[in-house]
């Protein structure tokens, strides 16, 4: 049988990355282009050429032919893959209208009209109604219906940056349901838009023909444009699959099948997920997203902007590693995996508490970050230990709060994104987690997770969970170690779990006083 491979198109927040996979889960190929994460024309603003993604998109996918030996008649898919929460007003010509407002923006509508006596009482009851305000101040739809009524009024389709790529690819409005993460009309239980009685109909200014057609992940969408074909290179009529946003790929990239096996993402958002055939809300009214698998959920906890602060550091504090790496012909995560074996477990009393942007309830809206225990022994290194400990101890509280809610213990551990291919922070996670962390096979595992969706909706592997095992399988093991694991384990109860409690008056107090976060 001739060689068959998945092309996925993996577009994050640094970059846009083409790779081509066989059925054997091989990165057979890979062209990237960086991206500038964003521009701000007002503090916290992030918004982002919605048209220069897709240039992104083509000149990797060129950047691919020219340095790939296999032949495009073998591809037999694509799939996108994207950043989750950014979105993309087009009009009917499917022009775009304003800059795409990325997942990382920060900011918020004025107070809105107040919903209807029904739904007010209910939320009141419920203690939800500042979280649904939370939501509605939050939702870019209601900024721009508010600040760009302009822009609104031309607005044809409502678009998650993945239904964007769909649309510039296949010419259709169709989107995945493992990509709806957003503030959107969308009905997390039954993976559809939501009903005409929801409340969120009232709270979002969107009407339900603003929004694509969305298919279950694996489903044939379209096939690739003659446009498209002039512009990426993919050859015209290839099939477009549905796959999923790049945290759920991930998890199902790095073999994270059952609800007893977790994926840590440690990327510019840090987060623990299991894939559970259950809806469990992990926190209580919040729920779970889609998962890369038809008719799954992903139960994750997320600290969000969490491998930001590993990044900050790098470039705050991190020069001389870098200097030292480049002259050396070393790459730069063994010259930081030095600096953090210069450091006992534990960082010598340095404790991390990693709340750089405020949440919905866990934690809440006021929270800041916070490192205490500062002496003068303390180093840069101690400090950039402290950082990943921290990451480390907050997500094991997510896996003890979804083991709590789902009734099912995580016993193993998968790690990917950036983070994961440091070994000092792969061996602390062990420590910490007290169970052996596996890192993917590959790097690109959000790519690999969108050419699972290819493989399985062919028909190329029998269905998802085939395709899954067939083409992911753990890269090395690192096991705790019992020394360690004793001194994170009395850190974790005795001081990391009483902080937020400890702290967060005195975020409140902050934030009253210097209006910094606002709150609601």
């Amino acid at each position: 049988m001739a060689e068959q491979y998945l092309l996925s198109i993996d577009n994050g927040t640094q970059s846009v990355r083409a790779l081509l996979f066989d059925l054997q889960g091989k990165l057979v190929a890979k062209a990237q282009v960086h991206l500038q994460a964003y521009y701000s024309e007002h503090p916290g603003w992030a918004e982002h050429d919605a048209d220069g993604y897709w240039r992104a998109v083509g000149q990797a996918c060129q950047q691919l032919w020219q340095n790939c030996s296999v032949p495009r008649t073998a591809i037999k898919g694509v799939a996108v893959t994207t950043q989750r929460g950014t979105v993309v007003n087009v009009d009917r010509d499917g022009k775009v209208l304003r800059p795409a407002i990325t997942w990382l923006d920060q900011r918020r509508v004025g107070l809105q009209p107040p919903l209807s006596l029904l739904w007010r009482t209910a939320f009141k009851l419920t203690g939800l109604s500042g979280t649904i305000e939370y939501f509605r101040r939050e939702a870019e739809i209601n900024w721009i219906a508010q600040y760009q009524p302009e822009v609104w009024q031309q607005t044809y389709k409502y678009l998650l940056l993945s239904g964007f790529l769909n649309l510039r690819l296949c010419g259709r409005h169709v989107d995945s349901i493992g990509s709806q993460v957003a503030y959107l009309p969308f009905d997390y239980k039954g993976h559809k838009w939501a009903g005409a009685r929801d409340w969120k109909w009232e709270a979002l200014k969107i009407r339900p023909d603003m929004l694509p057609e969305l298919v279950a992940p694996g489903t044939i969408i379209g096939a690739i444009t003659a446009d498209a074909a002039a512009f990426t290179g993919i050859p015209e009529g290839t099939p477009l699959v549905a796959a999923a946003a790049d945290k759920a790929c991930e998890v199902i990239g790095a073999g994270a099948l059952e609800p007893h096996v977790a994926c840590l993402s440690y990327g510019t958002t840090a987060t623990i997920n299991t894939t559970s055939r259950k809806y469990v809300e992990v926190t209580p009214l919040i729920p779970p997203y889609p998962a890369a698998i038809p008719g799954a959920y992903s139960t994750e906890v997320q600290i969000f902007r969490g491998y930001w602060m590993v990044n900050w550091f790098k470039e705050q504090f991190g020069h001389l590693e870098q200097l030292t790496g480049a002259e050396q012909g070393l790459a730069p995560e063994f010259m930081f995996d030095q600096l953090v074996n210069e450091v006992p477990p534990g960082s010598m009393g340095l404790m991390l508490q990693p709340y750089w942007s405020p949440g919905i309830k866990t934690p809440g809206p006021e929270a800041k970050g916070a490192m205490i225990g500062f002496g003068d022994v303390h180093t840069r290194a101690h400090m950039y230990r402290a950082i990943l400990e921290g990451l480390a101890y907050a997500l094991r509280e997510g896996k003890e709060r979804i083991e709590k809610r789902s009734g099912v213990p995580v016993t193993e551990l998968r790690v990917a994104g950036g983070g994961s291919q440091s070994d000092a922070a792969m061996q602390l996670t062990a420590d910490i987690f007290g169970l052996p962390a596996a890192r993917a096979h590959i790097y690109e595992t959000s790519g690999l997770g969108a050419a699972i969706a290819i493989a399985a909706g062919l028909g190329l592997h029998k269905d998802f969970d085939t395709a899954t095992r067939a083409m992911t399988r753990p890269g090395r093991v690192f096991q705790p170690i019992a020394a360690n694991r004793q001194i994170y384990d009395r850190l974790y109860k005795r001081v990391y779990l009483h902080m937020y409690q400890r702290l967060q008056p005195m975020y409140q107090q902050i934030a009253d006083i210097t209006g910094y976060p606002e709150q609601v």
